[in-house]
């Protein structure tokens, strides 16, 4: 145990948002998820749900400022502009954590491809439908403590 580390964040996921740079994208994805066959870096948290890991990534990790969205949920098939309670928590978390920042929304097909070219993949316990979000990383500037 470290202090100020969440716990549910496990060792592999730290090593992972330590690693990444500036630019690079990691997925925050439900149970139902096909993220063993997606091919990036995968680490599971099963029995965490999407909305607690996400808080707790973004605790730590900043999300990048120099893109339109740094943060992007699934769109649900055929309403794309429904919002789903989840995609809600996800944009309370964000603004909790991040000033500024909105939650964009991707197609399913894009979003899978999007995935797939991510730097890696946290799939939890989540079961609630449309609990996937994709983070941009964005940079800890010298002025911020």
């Amino acid at each position: 145990m470290l202090k100020g580390i969440p716990p549910i964040l496990s060792p592999d996921l730290l090593k992972i948002l330590r690693a990444m740079g500036h630019g690079d994208e990691i997925a925050i994805v439900d149970a139902n998820y096909p993220a063993e066959s997606a091919g990036p870096r995968l680490v599971r948290l099963d029995g965490q749900s999407a909305t607690d890991v996400l808080d707790a990534i973004l605790g730590l990790m900043p999300l990048d400022s120099y893109v339109e969205h740094a943060a992007f949920c699934m769109q649900v098939v055929g309403e794309p502009d429904r919002v789903e309670p989840i995609m809600e928590e996800f944009s309370s978390i964000i603004s909790h954590h991040e000033t500024g920042f909105d939650l964009g929304s991707i197609e399913r097909f894009a979003f899978y491809d999007r995935v797939r070219s991510a730097y890696a993949i946290v799939q939890t316990g989540e079961t609630r439908l449309y609990g996937n979000v994709l983070l941009k990383k964005g940079v800890i500037s010298p002025d911020d403590k």
